[in-house]
């Protein structure tokens, strides 16, 4: 049985790409990764449907939140991707993979595009490519992504990536913007054996 790899996930390992994509680390030392962190986790549709665990009021906040994404990389118990345009290396989104269990090799995904990337199916590309990494090169054997009821496109994001729909998890998810009130939330799922 394949075993999930302990080490630092930032170690050299041929980056994801393909569909006119590349999905590379974030560098939370880059002013300019931080800023479109900033943007994509400011723009009032990444808030309609997500909250983050920790809330993001400033700009200060986003560099912490990227910082602490990028430590998860090095502790080997996550990886956030940038996606970028694979020609022009512009940065179109963010699509994240996070092992929560070692034994039972799962992990969870999630993602966002910023806004003039959105409408160019980019968000199901990146999570295709992200998907196939986590199965190839850490050994994940199944893959989870939950989305707020009601969020359409994110539903057929996941679709279009290979994420099949699983069902509703009750109050799973924060309402927008809030820590004391909830939200039901889809559960989609893939498995490395799926076609």
């Amino acid at each position: 049985m394949a075993e999930i790899r302990e080490q630092s996930l930032l170690e050299p390992a041929p980056a994801p790409h393909g569909q006119g994509l590349l999905l590379r680390p974030w560098d939370a030392t880059s002013e300019e990764d931080a800023r479109n962190w900033w943007r994509g986790r400011n723009d009032p549709e990444f808030r309609r449907w997500n909250t983050p665990m920790a809330l993001e009021r400033d700009f200060a906040d986003a560099r912490e939140s990227l910082a602490a994404h990028v430590k998860q990389a090095a502790e080997g118990t996550g990886m956030p991707f940038c996606v970028t345009d694979e020609a022009t290396g512009a940065t179109l989104g963010h699509v994240g993979v996070h092992v929560t269990s070692r034994p039972m090799r799962t992990g969870r995904i999630g993602y966002w595009v910023l806004p003039e990337a959105r409408g160019h199916h980019v968000a199901s590309r990146a999570l295709a490519l992200a998907a196939r990494w986590a199965f190839e090169e850490i050994g994940l054997h199944r893959m989870e992504l939950g989305h707020a009821t009601g969020h359409e496109a994110s539903c057929r994001v996941a679709e279009r990536g290979g994420f099949g729909y699983e069902g509703t998890l009750r109050d799973a998810m924060w309402e927008a913007g809030r820590h004391d009130a909830f939200r039901d939330c889809h559960l989609h799922a893939r498995l490395s054996t799926d076609a």
